[in-house]
């Protein structure tokens, strides 16, 4: 009969110290907004529209760019765009994300690539507008830019 009081004194304790545990474990990290919009100018590759979606796992970041206003001037395969997106940092700087990551796209598709690799720190505040994305497909490089600030704001890291 006492073995099966310490066995149950046991098992609730080790319950409560588990239960007491997930309680203090860290909060996962977040992005927010997690997306944004900006316009966006590529110059004779297509202007318009385009979003932008941020991930964040500790210091590692992602974003991911799509765009239906900006098309694909000829049809690509998967993982064929190398892509370098700048972000502006408020108070100065900015944060590089790069990546060789797209799916397939049909000519006259709509552009996506992503997503990007970038690190940040705790409390980075990072804007489009005043960066710029530059894609390089068959060696020629085609470069966007924000032609205003992003909507509804910056990309704030935990």
């Amino acid at each position: 009969m006492r073995c099966k009081r310490i066995g149950a004194g046991a098992a609730l304790a080790a319950g409560v110290l588990a239960a007491t545990g997930l309680a203090f474990a860290p909060a996962a990290l977040a992005v927010t907004p997690q997306t944004a919009t900006i316009s966006a100018d590529c110059g004779t590759f297509g202007s318009g529209a385009a979003t932008l979606t941020a991930t964040q796992n500790g210091t590692a970041a992602t974003v991911t760019v799509k765009s239906s206003a900006i098309t694909a001037p000829i049809a690509l395969g998967a993982d064929s765009i190398s892509s370098t997106l700048t972000l502006v940092k408020a108070g100065g700087g900015s944060v590089t994300f790069t990546g060789k990551k797209n799916p397939a796209m049909a000519a006259g598709a709509p552009v996506e690539v992503g997503p990007l690799n970038g690190t940040v720190a705790s409390g980075d505040s990072l804007e489009a507008f005043g960066g710029s994305l530059k894609m390089t497909v068959f060696g020629i490089t085609i470069t966007c830019t924000a032609t205003g600030p992003q909507s509804p704001g910056p990309f704030v890291f935990d």
